[in-house]
C-alpha cells in the first residue's frame, strides 16, 4: 500500500482515496492500513471516512459496524492523541472492490466540500478548541453506535464537517459542524423523550 509519505502529504483528501482505491493486486483493505497509509491526516481523515458512509443510503445496521470505530478515534482526538485503534479494530477489513466502490461515491461531495474548504479562523481547528472537537465527535459517535431510530444523519454529517475542518484547519466549518451537532442532538433527543413517552403510556394501558 502507498506510504504515508507518498499519499497522505500535499494532497487532498479525495485525492489520497481515490489513489488507494486504484491500487491494484490486493483483495481486501484493513483499517490498520488506512491507518498507516493516510500517515499524519488519519485522524480527521478516518473520521470522515467511518462517518460520511452513514449520510448516505446505507443497509441497516451499518452505522453499528462503523460506529465502533468513531468512538476510538473520537476519544484520540478528544485526548490529543496519536490515531491508533486495538487490533480487534485495525484488523477488520472489506474486499478492496467494495472499498472502491464506496471512494466512487464518497469522492464527488468530498471534492465539492474540499472546494470550499480553506484554512481560515485557524484558532478554532486547532488545540485546545480540537479536544473540545473530539469531545462533541466522541458524543456523536456513541449516539450513531446506538440503534436510534433518526439517530443516523446528523450525527455522521456533523462529524463529517467537523473531521474536514480538522484536516483543513477551517474554523468557520467547525462552526457549521457544531451547529449541526447541535441540531443533530435535538433531533435525538426528541425521538427518545417520544420513545419513552410511548413506552410508558403502553405500560400504563396495559397495568390499567
Amino acid at each position: 500500500m502507498t506510504t504515508p509519505t507518498s499519499a497522505a502529504r500535499g494532497q487532498p483528501l479525495s485525492a489520497v482515496l481515490r489513489t488507494l482505491a486504484q491500487e491494484t493486486g490486493r483483495e481486501r483493505v484493513s483499517i490498520g492500513e488506512l491507518l498507516h497509509a493516510l500517515g499524519d491526516r488519519a485522524l480527521g481523515a478516518l473520521l470522515f471516512i467511518f462517518a460520511f458512509p452513514n449520510v448516505l443510503p446505507v443497509p441497516p445496521g451499518t452505522s453499528a459496524i462503523l460506529g465502533a470505530p468513531l468512538v476510538f478515534l473520537a476519544a484520540q482526538l478528544m485526548l490529543g492523541r496519536a490515531p491508533w485503534l486495538p487490533s480487534v479494530v485495525a484488523n477488520r477489513s472489506i474486499a478492496h472492490a467494495d472499498f472502491s466502490a464506496l471512494v466512487r461515491r464518497v469522492e464527488p461531495w468530498l471534492q465539492r466540500a474540499e472546494r470550499m474548504l480553506r484554512p481560515r479562523l485557524a484558532h478554532l481547528a486547532q488545540p485546545p478548541m480540537e479536544y473540545a472537537i473530539g469531545l462533541v465527535c466522541l458524543l456523536l459517535a456513541l449516539i450513531l453506535f446506538l440503534p436510534i431510530p433518526l439517530g443516523n444523519v446528523l450525527p455522521a454529517l456533523s462529524i463529517s464537517v467537523l473531521a474536514l475542518a480538522i484536516l483543513e484547519r477551517d474554523g468557520l466549518w467547525v462552526v457549521a459542524g457544531l451547529g449541526v451537532a447541535a441540531g443533530a442532538t435535538a433531533l435525538v433527543s426528541g425521538v427518545i423523550y417520544a420513545m419513552v413517552k410511548a413506552a410508558v403510556y403502553f405500560v400504563v394501558n396495559i397495568l390499567q
